[in-house]
Formats: structure tokens, sequence, C-alpha cells
């Protein structure tokens, strides 16, 4: 393994935990060689976690930080003013500081203003989409408002090509919409461009950081015809395959460069499995899916490869999670200090940033040189910025639950059903349980009254979490998609306005 090594990144959407077959053991009835080869020839991980959504999930990888402390915990659509803002450092920042070429390919969904793009936060090139598929091809719909104003205001904006201009600005070339032809092949679009990126930057003989983010599963899955039929199980199925075969090509490249050796590769996905699209949706054995207080909203595939550092063949059950990448990466690039150092108020290349990172340096665990990973626990955010849950160890202490998703008759009620506050939480040995069948037992009550000396240290680690948003408060308020944000802006109006 070089002195820094090349970071390929390959972010899946919507991925279920069980969809690639190293997870599935070959049940559902199709094949992913190119992320099982990851697995094998490095880890899998049985308890990686990625955030409840799109948005949420990527905002935590890029930034190292909880989504509720950047407010980036609700999916975000077009025309909307959240995004990843200035004060937030993001992982390409921290590499370009170490020498990296940074590439982002892809899907991004942190925002749309011009301020938001990622050739603002430290990439060099972008070449992407800025939301998820189905609102991309919203203005195919028939009752869309031909308005041109609307969509100006309200629809996407298309595919942008993108260049940071050194001197903190910009180019932006927009290459024209994603509509539902050009999803067919929209992925291959986006794998050629970071193909030329790994070859230019392994031809000027630097360390480079492709951030590779396929479209692939996200609904509304267009598939181009020699896809079509593939597995002979459906579209999710054949998109796989497609997907699977996209992460090869990347695999293949780096053999054909002789930089195998010399590049971390990293598969996941952003959030739990999607599953009330099925069968255009993600499957996953946890309870619940994407946007729940679950297991299934939050746990993914993680398989990395990291030659030198993780021993090939390994299944690893230890707690890890999104945010533990930035300072992971950073070390690997020679950044050892970064979370102590912008707690303080750091820097980081050029600009200085005061915040909490939230993740934690897995090398010396993948080394082998700690026994278990640093990470303890986890803090289960909603999208709309409320705390529904934690993990520590083995056990799940839930404090917001919601059960709409069983309920088959009103599948999109996972978006829009309460979560219901319990008077005394549920709670979960993840690891006799962990798919949270407990409440169905006849026994479970009896459980939960013998396990009530958890409830007051789950309290004490709460007021500990909350406790550091005394120095470090929320730089954002999470978006909402009801009526809230107007009413609390008639609430903060002047009382002179009327």
């Amino acid at each position: 393994m070089a002195k820094q090594p090349n970071i390929l990144f390959i972010m899946g959407d919507d991925i279920g935990w069980f969809n690639p077959s190293c997870y599935n053991s070959g049940m559902m009835g199709y094949k992913t060689p190119s992320i099982d080869r990851i697995a094998q020839e490095g880890a899998r991980f049985t308890d990686w976690y990625a955030q409840q959504s799109c948005t949420a999930g990527r905002a935590a990888f890029l930034t190292g930080q909880s989504p509720i402390r950047t407010g980036l915990t609700k999916v975000g659509l077009p025309g909307a003013e959240q995004g990843l803002g200035p004060d937030d450092p993001c992982i390409a920042q921290v590499l370009k500081a170490q020498g990296y070429a940074t590439g982002q390919f892809g899907k991004n969904h942190l925002g749309d203003r011009d301020e938001h793009l990622p050739t603002m936060h430290g990439f060099d090139e972008f070449f992407g989409n800025l939301y998820h598929l189905n609102a991309e091809e919203e203005p195919e719909n028939e009752d869309y408002p031909k308005d041109p104003k609307f969509r100006e205001k309200y629809g996407p904006r298309g595919v942008l090509r993108c260049k940071a201009d050194g001197n903190g600005g910009q180019t932006i070339e927009n290459t024209g919409p994603m509509n539902k032809k050009r999803m067919e092949t929209m992925d291959e679009e986006f794998l050629a461009d970071a193909k030329d990126f790994i070859k230019r930057s392994h031809d000027a003989g630097g360390p480079w950081f492709c951030y590779f983010n396929s479209t692939r599963m996200h609904i509304y899955t267009h598939l181009k015809e020699a896809s079509k039929g593939k597995t002979g199980l459906g579209v999710y199925p054949d998109g796989m395959v497609e997907h699977d075969g996209h992460v090869g090509e990347l695999l293949d490249l780096l053999d054909e460069l002789g930089v195998t050796e010399d590049t971390v590769v990293v598969y996941t996905t952003d959030n739990g499995a999607e599953c009330f699209t099925w069968p255009d949706g993600g499957t996953t054995p946890f309870k619940g899916e994407k946007a729940t207080n679950w297991e299934g909203g939050f746990r993914v595939p993680c398989v990395i490869r990291w030659p030198g550092v993780i021993e090939p063949g390994q299944v690893i059950n230890d707690i890890c999670a999104h945010e533990d990448f930035l300072p992971t990466l950073a070390a690997a690039a020679g950044d050892n200090d970064v979370v102590e150092r912008v707690k303080k108020g750091g820097k980081i290349g050029d600009l200085t940033f005061k915040v909490h990172l939230d993740g934690h340096n897995l090398i010396p665990f993948f080394k082998g040189d700690e026994a278990e990973s640093p990470r303890k626990g986890f803090a289960y955010w909603s999208d709309d910025g409320d705390l529904m849950a934690i993990r520590v160890g083995h056990w799940k202490v839930t404090f917001l639950a919601q059960n709409t998703e069983i309920n088959p008759r009103t599948p999109v009620g996972v978006w829009q059903g309460q979560f219901t506050a319990l008077r005394a939480p549920l709670m979960f040995n993840l690891r006799s349980d962990p798919f949270e069948r407990g409440p169905e037992s006849i026994e479970y009550a009896s459980f939960i009254a013998h396990r009530m000396f958890l409830m007051v240290p789950a309290q004490g680690i709460v007021a500990h979490l909350l406790g550091t948003f005394k120095e470090f408060p929320p730089r954002a308020k999470a978006a909402s998609w009801t009526v809230s944000d107007a009413m609390d802006k008639i609430g903060t109006a002047s009382p002179n306005q009327n």
C-alpha cells in the first residue's frame, strides 16, 4: 500500500442490506460478483450504519458529522434552501489539503444552489445530478405545471458539469435534463467521466479520491434494452446486475493501471432499503425501511478492500458508521488529528472550521492493533430532526417509533405517518434480537420489566450527546414537508407587521 493510498468510494442509491449477493448468499437468485469481490478481498460489515434518507447518509459520509448538526436530515427537493454549508468541512477539502486530486461523479443530493455544489466544497470537478430519480422525472408528469416560471423556481436543474477554478469559484455547465430516456444510460455517462478522472489523475502521479455515486437503485428504474430480462427476476434484480457491472469496470481499471494494491475501495449505500416500492425497491431482513426508526432504515451493506490494512475475507460485526469515513480516510492521507483540531477551531487547507466531528478513526481497528471498533454506539435521528433511538453496544433503546410500514393499505405511510413518543422506551438486544421482533413475543413485557435498569443510563447517554450541542449547536434546521416552517415564520414575525 502506498504511503498515501488512492481512494475509490462507490455509493449506491437505496441498495438494500440484502441485495448484494455477498449478503444474501445467493438467496435472491442473482449474483453481484464485483461487489462480492471487494468483500472477498477485504471485509464485509454487518453492523454498518448510514442514515434514514439519501441526503442524510451522504452528508454523514462527506462531513463526518451526524446530519442533525448540518440540518441535512431530510431528503433534498428541488428549490429547497437546505444544502451543504460553508461552515461544514467536507472530506474532499481534507484530502485536497493533503495533495489529492478530487472528483465526484453521479448523484449529489446535498442542495441545488450554486454554493452547495461539490466544486465549492473541495472537489476539483463534478459531473452529476442533484436529486433523487423520481424528482428528476417529475417534469414529464402530465399534471406538472406548464408555466416555465414554475419549473424555473421549483424544477430540477439538470445534470451539471462543474469545475473548481482554484480561486474559490467554479464553472457550471448544464448538460441537459435527466429525463426517463437518459436515465437508462445515465450511470454509464457518470462511469465514463469517473474512469477518465482516474486515468488522468494516475498519469499526473499524485494520489486521487474518486467519489462515484450511481443512480441505481433508486426509484424509478428505467433500464436500457440490453439490461432488461437479464435475471428473469424483475426490474430491481436486472438493475442490480447492471449496477454491479459498473462496479466491475472500476475495479478492472484499477487492475489495468496496476494500482489495485495502492487503492482503498469502499462500496456502500446511503440509507436503508426502500421496501414500499417493491418490486422496484430494496430488500432487508431488518424491521422497517428507509425513513423509519427501525434497523431496516439505517443498516446498509458496506464492503471495504484495503490492502495492507484490512485482512482479506473478514466478516466484521462491530459497530461502524458513515461518519467514521472522514477521520479514517483523513488519517490514511496523513491528517491524523482532524477531529481534535477542528473541535478547537483549526485549519483544513486555507479554511478554518470549528465543528464537532462525530466520526472515529477506524484504522487501528482495521489493522488489528485494537480489538474492537472505537465506535461504541449510534444515534438514530429522524428526517424531521428528532432523536428516535440510541444504540450502545448490544443494546438499542427506542424513544420514538413508527409502525405504519406494516400497514399494506397505506404503504406511503412510511413518509406520512407520525412517530409515536413512547412513555417508556422499547428495548432490544441487537445480538439476540437483531431484527427487532421482540414486541411480537408474549414474553416481551416481562423482558422489558426485568431490564428497567437500562433506562436511567440511557437517559444519561442522551444527555451527554445533547450536551455536545451546547458548544456546537446545529447550524441549520432540518427541512420539513409540512407547513411547520411557514407557521414558525408567522410565530417569529414582528408584532408590528400586518
